[in-house]
């Protein structure tokens, strides 16, 4: 048996959505807001680095990353990203959530600054200290996964704490869709006040010096709004959560949430009494959190990780695909800052038809179908689109059909957004106990991180022509059988997913058994 819930506990969960709440959602958004820009924007200026420190004179063609370089830096900040989800994850368990949640938001920050800044005008240079500084960045954005996911879960009410959490998680949309604004007014700009021909014409004219600010402005951007929630992350209390369960201050967290909720909360001293002798002390790698969690951390790990080498694999390399389906002109055919233009004008269309839509989808949603079904649905969507796509590839690829190929494609974010992307990030926040509840996220979501590694390293390498590879590659499966693997990896998730436990409309002590004794299980949702 356990003891009673504690009142400040349960006022929480009672509470009607006010105030609070939406600040709450703003705050940590605003981090998740950047984490997207920061991570996605890479993706946006890989074509003009390219141009700018790899094209060789004399070259019939514009120059590109070699696959290498490629690789590194599109996958650089996603190895920081994961290393900062285990680290920072443990230490929201060990010193607290708001301890350290304001200095993932510096690093990101600075180290943004830092990556806009990359030295001098060398390929050698310039690509090494941004892949270092974009390392940190991601080290910083992966703390934001844990500690936003747990901070959100634990102040929402129980009725629409999904909601809520999803709401944080879905600014990674507006994120995503800033970053193609961004790039397409600086580029805009810059191709009104420096006119440039198209490559075939001139080729060192088609760069230009100017293009060498434009990605470092682009780069940077980001930084300002999550700058300026730097003083509201501060002034946030540490969770009642953390407070009264972990740290065993009940008197500090009564009084937080007293002030926060504006109601008076007292606590029965036999209440509190019984809460601490009967708290748990086990650890994530014993026997008890095996038995009772064990089912439930291989559910969140597994469909991260299968749901991220799919997203990843897409949403990295979205240029390369609207290419390939002549959604982009030859790239010697544009000036370089027509070919940013042009990639930024794409990615907008997909995020603003797809990406964004399916996150908000999943907050109006997330609380009234629940989580289970929802990631179990995305999962089949995205599988079912993914071989649409896939079946008719050299059908859609043709002049004619790009429309087809684009709506698919659409259809395929849209599912993975109002679907796996988003509940993969709400459900570890809420099935674990407190005291691993960060740890156990930010294992979670480092799952899905390797899988983004593999995406973006593998799909480069795998997409290949099988005949007629790029420059620098080696031959792969081609596009067309990489786009059918992507789809078995969904389908994979699928059947992952069917251990996911549902826990819509429960307290977080209720679906984590908090303090409860070891014969309390929680079952699978698909069980």
């Amino acid at each position: 048996m356990a003891g009673e819930q504690l009142n400040v506990l349960k006022a929480l969960d009672q509470a009607k959505t006010q105030w609070y709440h939406f600040t709450a959602v703003v705050i940590a958004g605003m981090g998740f807001f950047t984490d997207a820009y920061d991570l996605f924007c890479i993706s946006l200026v890989t074509r003009l680095l390219g141009r700018i420190y790899y094209t060789e004179a004399g070259s019939n063609e514009p120059g590109h990353l070699p696959a290498n370089v490629s690789a590194a830096v599109n996958g650089v900040a996603l190895c920081g990203t994961l290393a900062g989800q285990l680290f920072f994850g443990w230490l929201g368990d060990k010193l607290g959530r708001k301890s350290v949640y304001g200095f993932t938001l510096i690093l990101m920050v600075l180290c943004s600054i830092a990556s806009g800044l990359s030295f001098g005008h060398e390929a050698k240079g310039v690509i090494g200290t941004l892949c270092f500084f974009r390392f940190w960045l991601g080290f910083g954005v992966g703390g934001d996964y844990p500690l936003s996911a747990t901070i959100m879960s634990e102040y929402a009410n129980k009725k629409t704490r999904g909601t809520f959490i999803a709401a944080v998680f879905a600014m990674q949309g507006f994120g995503i869709l800033f970053g193609t604004i961004v790039t397409i007014v600086v580029s805009s700009a810059f191709r009104n006040a420096f006119p440039a021909p198209p490559f075939f014409v001139d080729a060192t004219s088609s760069i230009g010096p100017e293009a060498d600010y434009v990605w470092r402005i682009i780069v940077m951007f980001g930084t300002i709004p999550a700058a300026l929630t730097y003083y509201w992350r501060m002034k946030m209390p540490e969770t009642a959560r953390y407070t009264a369960l972990i740290t065993r201050n009940t008197k500090q967290a009564t009084a937080d949430m007293s002030r926060v909720l504006n109601k008076d909360i007292t606590e029965e001293e036999e209440k509190v009494q019984l809460q601490v002798a009967s708290g748990d002390t086990w650890g994530l790698f014993s026997r008890q959190f095996m038995s009772r969690h064990g089912l439930h951390l291989l559910a969140t790990t597994s469909t991260w990780f299968l749901l991220d080498v799919a997203f990843y694999s897409q949403n990295l390399f979205q240029k390369d695909i609207f290419t390939k389906v002549g959604w982009i002109p030859p790239a010697r055919t544009m000036s370089a800052l027509e070919e940013l233009y042009r990639i930024a004008r794409a990615q907008a269309l997909i995020a603003l038809c797809g990406t964004v839509p399916g996150y908000w989808f999943t907050v109006a949603f997330i609380d009234i179908i629940g989580r289970f079904w929802i990631q179990l649905m995305g999962f089949a969507m995205m599988t079912i689109f993914m071989l649409a796509i896939a079946v008719p590839y050299d059908y859609l690829v043709k002049p004619g059909h790009h429309t087809g190929f684009v709506v698919l494609y659409g259809l395929t974010f849209f599912f993975a957004n109002f679907g796996p992307n988003s509940t993969t990030f709400i459900v570890p926040a809420e099935i674990f106990p407190a005291r691993l509840r960060s740890t156990c996220h930010g294992v979670s979501a480092a799952a899905g991180k390797a899988g983004a590694i593999i995406g973006a390293f593998g799909f480069l390498y795998a997409s290949q022509d099988q005949k007629k590879p790029d420059k620098g590659y080696s031959a792969g499966i081609g596009m067309r059988n990489a786009l059918f693997v992507l789809a078995g990896t969904n389908f994979l998730g699928l059947l992952f997913s069917l251990l996911v436990p549902e826990s819509k409309g429960r307290s977080l002590e209720e679906i984590s058994k908090e303090n409860y004794d070891d014969d309390a299980t929680i079952t699978p949702a698909g069980v």
